[in-house]
């Protein structure tokens, strides 16, 4: 995203853009790509509900909220760039709050990545999860990106 500090991304978490809802997919790809044909959208506020519960010491990733998300609602899959989109503008909006703040550096990328696109980039969330007790290892020689070691072992499980 760009130009983040102009966008009211409180405003942006709490337009539901005609979601939750469930649509059914055809395209073969998609379908052998993410194993079924319902796949379920998310609104940007139940994304930063459920960031919201990931206690301190303890991460998930997009991925797990996905499948959370379709585990709830019958689904083969969750929206994958949406989620995306949306775990970033929780992120965000908990950025632009004063209070009720949300717990975004908690919600890792696949593999237990560091996000890029968060509020203050890699360095903001290598330092909160650092203060948490996290050990953060970078990973690349020109293109570095940082993980959370052994994050499997810190993830919160998600029920409901």
């Amino acid at each position: 995203m760009a130009n983040e500090e102009r966008k009211d991304f409180n405003a942006m978490l709490h337009d539901s853009k005609d979601m939750p809802k469930m649509q059914i997919v055809t395209d073969e790809a998609t379908i052998k790509k993410y194993g079924g044909t319902r796949m379920y959208f998310a609104p940007p506020i139940a994304y930063d509900e459920v960031m919201k519960t990931i206690p301190e010491g303890k991460v998930t990733t997009v991925g797990d909220i996905r499948a959370y998300f379709a585990a709830q609602n019958a689904a083969d899959f969750t929206e994958p760039i949406t989620a995306g989109i949306f775990v970033s503008i929780a992120a965000w909006a908990s950025h632009q709050r004063e209070t009720d703040k949300t717990p975004w550096w908690r919600t890792l990328k696949a593999n237990g990545e560091l996000n890029p696109k968060y509020p203050g980039g890699i360095e903001a969330q290598k330092a909160l999860l650092e203060a948490e007790g996290h050990v953060i290892l970078p990973r690349g020689r020109k293109n570095i990106r940082y993980f959370v070691k052994d994050y499997k072992t810190v993830l919160f499980p998600l029920e409901g």
